[in-house]
């Protein structure tokens, strides 16, 4: 089971970040683990998107993939980093991860602002960290 903690001993969560944004993510008992690599936005095909709003959704979309192959959903996502080469998309991006992964489960959230990724046409990346409650009968998808 996942615990989401915003406690009030700390800063309060304000509410432009309420659904996207949690202090902390626990895992209150015996659980998969699913840690993807920096999803960029490059779709199937390897075309990189052009822009960074398109590079985000694209991104977005390979986590959301790898983590449909994983037999999870948004709602197991842990922890999320993002990495953006540009502070004044940092608009953007917040309001496409209210529009994507808004939830009653937000996860805890780091965003970096960095001078570079591995190609210089790659505007933004994103690491994700997964968790469900194991069962008998959980396991992935092949």
């Amino acid at each position: 089971m996942l615990i989401r903690h915003a406690p009030t001993t700390v800063s309060k969560v304000p509410p432009r970040y309420a659904g996207i944004f949690s202090h902390g993510s626990e895992i209150a008992e015996p659980a998969r683990f699913l840690f993807l690599s920096g999803q960029i936005g490059v779709d199937q095909d390897g075309t990189t998107k052009t822009g960074f709003e398109a590079q985000t959704r694209q991104a977005i979309d390979n986590v959301e993939a790898l983590l449909h192959a994983a037999d999870m959903t948004r709602d197991d996502i842990l922890r999320v980093v993002y990495y953006v080469t540009d502070a004044g998309n940092l608009k953007a991006l917040s309001g496409i991860r209210q529009e994507r992964w808004s939830s009653n489960t937000a996860p805890a959230i780091t965003t970096l602002v960095v001078t570079a990724l591995a190609a210089p046409d790659l505007l933004v990346e994103i690491e994700v960290t997964a968790s469900r409650a194991t069962s008998a009968s959980d396991g992935p998808s092949e």
